[in-house]
């Protein structure tokens, strides 16, 4: 009788190990390999670029600022204008692997080039989400990024009325 019960126990401790085996087995065979990486991709809204909208520079020149939120304000002795004229941060969207982590890298202070003459300085600030942000959205859904900018601008004088247009480069960097 001794012996039948240690084969019944050797037995119950087999079966037991051969079921923690099978569950540790299907459990590794049902992870999966995470999807391959996708090239991240980048549209630009052309519907909404960075616009600083109207102002006057006045006697001693400043700054406009368009923050990613949409707000507009000013420094010096700039005056904000309503005249019908948009301002915006600039829009893109992002297509990328859901957990992608990208940091945005700007290019340095450009030159907007003016219609009637003159110059104005462009540093492209802040952007929603802060950088560095993860994709939260799977693909081929697109992330929003909106991007602002601070406009230096000098004395009246220097920056006659008109339009000031120029290029800036955003780089995304897959981290």
């Amino acid at each position: 009788m001794n012996s039948c019960n240690c084969i019944k126990s050797i037995l119950r401790g087999l079966m037991r190990m051969t079921l923690l085996l099978l569950l540790f087995v299907l459990c590794l065979t049902a992870s999966a390999q995470e999807p391959p990486p996708r090239p991240v991709i980048v549209t630009f809204n052309e519907a909404q670029p960075l616009a600083f909208g109207a102002f006057s520079p006045g006697t001693g020149g400043g700054t406009v600022t368009v923050a990613p939120n949409g707000n507009r304000s000013s420094s010096g002795d700039v005056v904000l204008l309503s005249m019908g004229f948009l301002y915006t941060p600039a829009m893109f969207y992002v297509r990328a692997n859901q957990g992608t982590v990208l940091s945005v890298l700007v290019s340095p202070p450009v030159t907007l080039a003016g219609s009637g003459g003159g110059s104005l300085t462009l540093q492209v600030a802040g952007t929603l989400p802060a950088s560095p942000f993860v994709t939260t959205l799977p693909w081929p859904q697109q992330t929003t990024v909106v991007v602002g900018g601070i406009l230096t601008i000098g004395n009246i004088g220097s920056n006659p009325p008109g339009n000031y247009t120029g290029n800036f480069s955003i780089t995304l960097i897959r981290e």
